[in-house]
């Protein structure tokens, strides 16, 4: 089952456009808020919220491919649709390459419409379950002293109890504590998770 605060935010200058996109996303039961400028949309956008933006790429005052490289340098990671004219593709492509992820050209088709919104807040929420993951594993890594981190990089590494003991010249046994600490720390039970830890503390903080 989806997150319930799921919504789907819409941007379009055109009040009749917006209202015919509210009508069909909630006929398929998302929720659905709608701005009629990008800032607007700015103003009252929380970054916690799950969903997906479907914008008119071209608007008076900031433009969907300008709203789209406000959220960029904010590190907002909401998966973008855009509704672009004939005329816009150009815009539309550019605003692909900048991580948009996909424009729709007028007239369109209800139901692509539709089953590319469910994509993207498949994609969206994916995304969030990764953040939310980097996110514990960098806490729970923040709790191993130095030593432990240095055992946990060579036990990563592949070396065994006997092998790290000898070159980090402490006893086998001061190890097997060390390592057991660093098991119940980051709360594994097994090499293969502590690997997995350890790709997820490499990278970036998550974002949500």
């Amino acid at each position: 089952m989806g997150d319930p605060r799921t919504t789907v935010f819409v941007v379009d200058d055109d009040k009749a456009v917006r209202n015919s996109l509210r009508w069909l996303i909630e006929s398929v039961g998302l929720a659905v808020e709608t701005f009629g400028s990008a800032r607007e949309f700015l103003s009252a956008y929380d970054p916690e919220c799950p969903g997906c933006l479907v914008a008119d790429v071209r608007m008076p005052g900031m433009s969907g491919v300008e709203l789209q490289a406000v959220l960029v340098e904010r590190s907002v990671q909401i998966p973008v649709i855009f509704i672009s004219g004939h005329g816009d593709v150009p815009m539309a492509v550019r605003a692909m390459k900048a991580g948009a992820e996909d424009f729709i050209e007028k007239p369109y088709s209800d139901q692509l419409l539709l089953d590319r919104i469910q994509q993207v807040i498949r994609v969206d929420a994916e995304r969030r379950r990764e953040a939310r993951r980097r996110n514990e594993a960098h806490e729970r890594y923040g709790l191993l002293t130095a030593r432990e981190r240095q055992v946990m990089d060579l036990v990563v590494d592949g070396r065994a109890n006997k092998q790290i003991a000898s070159q980090l010249n402490l006893s086998q046994k001061t190890i097997e504590v060390h390592r057991s600490q660093v098991m119940k720390k980051l709360q594994v039970q097994n090499v293969p998770d502590l690997v997995r830890i350890a790709g997820l503390v490499a990278g970036p903080l998550g974002k949500p």
